[in-house]
């Protein structure tokens, strides 16, 4: 297969064409190009990254407008184990159809350091109109005021009370429920389909979605993969995520690399045997593209799971945020859209999707 073809592995990390040519980002996605490396951005200044991320947010939003007829968006708050009230945002369909709405949880991205639950609304959005799903996206403590665990308790504390509530917001988990996040929320989302499967979550999972996930502490590669674990030095420079960037987060959150259970979920203790039906959104020039890669080939090889992955040669993490008038960034939410319907066993209706903003 090609993704044990380490020349293959290297040919990902080739910069995409599309992204070199202005004509096809907006004048503000040019700017963000530039401003990456000119001047570079501080990693470890986490309050300016937050009103980096906040700004970005908030130009997608505003790029979306309201949101259609057919959607109901509230805001809701869901307590932790240790008292704290957190929010997280709603999505229903205007008109929930009777006893056959999924659910999709979500946990946004940003190194467990940044972002909150607007990060995920495009997608939430488009899975209501696709589906009609109910979709919440959630906050979780940040570091580095909440270092490790403090984030991922919380997303597992969410994940419990929507599987409680779900029914009080018109959806059935029968009929589908997925965990997904991108980035530290891919993190999250893998680790909770961990903890789901162990812990005996009721309804049960049926699926988890991984966008752009970290799985996998570099100084934790099983040896037996150690060669296939080439992009966090093929794209140690890469634009949006360089790994100086990576480390940077890991130094706020302070993960504990040996905890396999609530962190490194890739050698988790008990294996991946028996979880759900996985969903893979990887990019070529991400320096966490490997470790997606073989994850989902232990999965699929070894767990014998069913697993579906996409990958996008030459593009940098969470490209489809930044660079949203690209043509892969139309590609992309069209396959995401697809995909989670692939773990739903439901065919998409495009009609209402957002593609492109």
């Amino acid at each position: 297969m090609a993704y044990t073809d380490v020349n293959y592995l290297r040919s990902l990390g080739e910069v995409d064409l599309e992204l070199k040519q202005s004509s096809v980002i907006t004048e503000y996605e040019a700017q963000f190009l530039d401003s990456i490396n000119i001047p570079a951005v501080d990693y470890d200044s986490t309050e300016g990254l937050r009103a980096m991320v906040a700004a970005s947010e908030a130009l997608t939003i505003m790029s979306l407008g309201p949101p259609s007829a057919q959607i109901k968006q509230s805001e809701l708050t869901y307590e932790t184990r240790d008292g704290a009230e957190l929010s997280a945002l709603l999505y229903q369909p205007t008109h929930p159809p009777s006893n056959d709405s999924p659910l999709v949880v979500m946990f946004h991205g940003g190194g467990f350091c940044v972002g909150s639950p607007h990060g995920e609304e495009h997608t939430c959005r488009n899975l209501v109109l696709a589906f009609n799903a109910t979709c919440i996206s959630a906050s979780y403590r940040l570091a580095p005021k909440f270092p490790f665990p403090y984030g991922v308790k919380d997303a597992w504390d969410c994940l419990r009370w929507a599987a409680r509530e779900a029914r009080s917001w018109g959806a059935d988990p029968l009929a589908g429920f997925v965990v997904g996040g991108t980035s530290a929320g891919g993190n999250i989302a893998a680790v909770l389909a961990h903890m789901a499967r162990d812990e005996k979550l009721s309804p049960p999972l049926t699926g988890q979605y991984l966008a752009i996930p970290k799985l996998l502490p570099w100084d934790r590669v099983p040896e037996r993969y150690r060669e296939f674990l080439l992009s966090p030095a093929e794209n140690a420079n890469a634009p949006i995520l360089p790994a100086s960037a990576v480390e940077a987060f890991e130094r706020a959150f302070k993960p504990d690399n040996d905890d396999a259970v609530w962190y490194g979920v890739f050698n988790h203790p008990r294996s991946h045997a028996g979880l759900p039906a996985t969903f893979l959104q990887v990019n070529g020039a991400d320096p966490l593209r490997d470790e997606a890669i073989i994850y989902e080939r232990v999965l699929r090889e070894e767990m014998g799971a069913k697993t579906k992955m996409y990958m996008y040669p030459g593009l940098p993490h969470g490209f489809w945020i930044i660079f949203g008038a690209l043509e892969s960034s139309r590609k992309f939410r069209i396959e995401q859209v697809e995909g989670i319907g692939w773990l739903l066993n439901r065919a998409p209706d495009y009609s209402g999707v957002i593609t492109r903003v």
